[in-house]
């Protein structure tokens, strides 16, 4: 069937590829600011020492920021805050729902250890003060209170609350407060760059045929020949 697209040849498109100047000083800022963003210490050092990169924020305190998202996500709550406290008070002091949430993971670890009547005291002394001031926190609430409900969790409707998938949406939401306090991006800037590369080629794809990329990780083309 014929079609009204642009057809941009193999050669015509390697061509347009090969005049573009990327200089290696914005790549390799590129590689640090996902290094330091994920917590990759050891590598951030590394690559420091390999490509004189600087990072953007002190490479010390990605092992303390990493030492909190650990601690949450192995259910040390209360050690976790310890930490982000003695990181910068202000984080939790300024943000209330990131607390909330915080002391919910506690609950919720306190009810997976069986620790039932501990678990009914905290949630009446921590957190229901806070759902009476905030409705979505009162809903958060009564969801993970459901959790007592049930004898055997995999019955309850919001046996989410109980998977490890919960712990580290709790520890990214962490993560992502301690990298903002430091004046740092919540995301890596890479990952972000690739979706814009695969929104622009689905764009692309309705104008014209055209060689497209079929591993990311090698760069390597497929599309019309020659």
């Amino acid at each position: 069937m014929a079609t009204s697209k642009k057809v941009i040849t193999r050669v015509e498109w390697e061509k347009k590829l090969n005049g573009i100047i990327i200089r290696k000083e914005d790549m390799d800022r590129l590689v640090m600011n996902f290094l330091v963003t994920e917590g990759h210490v050891d590598a951030a050092e590394k690559f420091q020492m390999e490509s004189g990169t600087k990072p953007e924020t002190d490479i010390a305190t990605i092992t303390d920021r990493m030492a909190v998202k650990k601690a949450v996500q192995s259910g040390n709550v209360e050690d976790a805050i310890e930490k982000v406290n003695d990181l910068n008070p202000e984080i939790l002091d300024t943000n209330p729902e990131l607390f909330f949430h915080l002391q919910q993971q506690r609950l919720i670890e306190l009810i997976r250890q069986g620790r039932i009547e501990e678990a009914l005291e905290f949630a009446q002394e921590e957190l229901a003060p806070r759902g009476e001031e905030n409705q979505a926190f009162l809903e958060e609430l009564e969801r993970t209170i459901a959790l007592l409900v049930f004898e055997d969790a995999s019955t309850c409707p919001v046996k989410e609350l109980l998977d490890v998938s919960q712990r580290l949406k709790t520890a990214s939401e962490v993560n992502a407060a301690i990298l903002t306090s430091q004046s740092h991006e919540k995301d890596p800037k890479l990952p972000s760059l690739v979706k814009m590369l695969i929104w622009a080629e689905k764009l692309l794809d309705e104008k014209a045929l055209y060689p497209h990329i079929k591993n990311l990780s090698t760069g390597q083309l497929q599309g019309p020949p020659v």
